[in-house]
């Protein structure tokens, strides 16, 4: 039987992250020979990321530029993954989530006439530029896919009131908890010494709309909730744009009980997940992999694609007003008690089988642009909380 020729196409640490799931369950079925492109779009933590998985790249484009613009960033990534689409018959190209890799990705495909199978499909704010570029990307990407695979019946209600026929959706949960589980079955080690008194708050910030001015405020407030709470710690893996460094060593550097470390490792991220009391984050997949551990959650926006932890009570959506984040973080730092179980309402880890299977009932034989998903598949075959 003639296999079926999968490009995936990973450009960041978090699409490396929620990925490679994916990619196992392809090769682990049989069925696909399975080409990994890397775009290095993030190019040190897309290959921190990818070695904690064992992906290794059949190309990489290695895109990464110093302060690139998104127009340049764009043009490069499309060229370069149209120059790889060029070299090899494609039967279908995997990407996942929101960011430029996956919005070129999906228009390379369009123009190759290839089916584009999108991953995490179906997340929205209804505000477009917010996150910026994300939400649009998503949007664009989503126009130009052949199938849809959405982490939770909100993304299917999303993409079924934007019109995607019923019949191109397949409910999955998120592949990112996939490898959550992976990784937390392995017993990671934190990477710093923690005692058992501290109070843990693990901070991750990077969005490019909450650059300059809200994110100084953020760790003003931060630096505020700290004062006068015996053994409060806060670890802040610093993501390496130096926008981000910048404001980092200029509001908590030389703060007591404040470490600035450098990104991490998928494993030992894992562990401060484990261990954190409180997790202050704008990042989308840290607001769906922690639910798994209990720690409460700030998010650091005004909007959020992933309302579920949110719904759900695990999550608290504070802004970037820093008086606000200040009196939240200083209550839960004071009163919070962890949750000792937690249905995480995006996934049960086995987003990547249910695609595997998925597209096996669609490749079976080669597939036209605008592929059908069969009968079996218009009903969602995932029951979220």
């Amino acid at each position: 039987m003639k296999k079926i020729n999968a490009l995936a196409v990973i450009g960041t640490r978090p699409e490396a992250i929620k990925m490679a799931p994916v990619v196992r369950a392809l090769r682990a079925t049989g069925r696909f020979d399975v080409h990994i492109l890397f775009t290095g779009q993030h190019k040190g933590l897309l290959h921190q990321a990818a070695s904690d998985f064992g992906l290794v790249a059949d190309a990489d484009l290695d895109v990464m530029r110093p302060d690139q613009a998104l127009a340049a960033l764009t043009s490069r990534l499309l060229d370069g993954i149209d120059s790889v689409m060029a070299g090899r018959a494609f039967d279908v190209v995997l990407a996942q989530g929101d960011t430029t890799t996956v919005l070129a990705s999906a228009m390379a495909s369009f123009y190759r006439r290839i089916p584009f199978a999108h991953v995490e499909a179906g997340l929205r704010t209804e505000s477009i530029d917010s996150p910026f570029p994300e939400e649009a990307n998503r949007r664009l990407a989503g126009a130009l896919a052949s199938i849809h695979y959405a982490p939770t019946r909100g993304a299917l209600a999303n993409l079924l009131r934007e019109g995607v026929p019923a019949d191109r959706i397949v409910v999955t949960g998120n592949t990112g908890i996939d490898a959550l589980l992976d990784a937390s079955r392995r017993s990671p080690e934190l990477p710093v010494p923690v005692s058992s008194v501290d109070r843990l708050v693990l901070v991750t910030l990077h969005r490019r709309e909450s650059l300059g001015a809200p994110l100084r405020g953020v760790l003003g407030a931060i630096r505020e909730a700290i004062v006068g709470v015996p053994r409060a710690r806060v670890v802040w893996p610093v993501h390496p744009n130096p926008h981000v460094r910048e404001a980092a060593a200029e509001v908590l550097s030389g703060v007591a009980g404040v470490e600035l470390v450098e990104p991490q490792g998928y494993l030992p991220f894992v562990a401060l997940m484990q261990r954190a009391d409180v997790i202050v984050t704008d990042s989308g997949g840290v607001q769906e992999e922690a639910p798994t551990f209990g720690a409460p959650i700030l998010v650091v926006r005004e909007t959020t694609e992933r309302p579920e932890g949110v719904d759900a009570g695990l999550a608290e959506l504070v802004g970037t007003d820093p008086v606000r984040i200040a009196r939240r973080l200083g209550t839960l730092l004071a009163t919070s008690v962890r949750r000792t179980q937690t249905v995480n309402p995006y996934g049960d880890g086995r987003a990547s089988i249910r695609i595997a299977d998925s597209l096996i009932q669609l490749l079976g034989t080669r597939p036209a642009l605008h592929v059908t998903v069969p009968n079996g598949n218009t009903t969602p075959v995932l029951k979220v909380a």
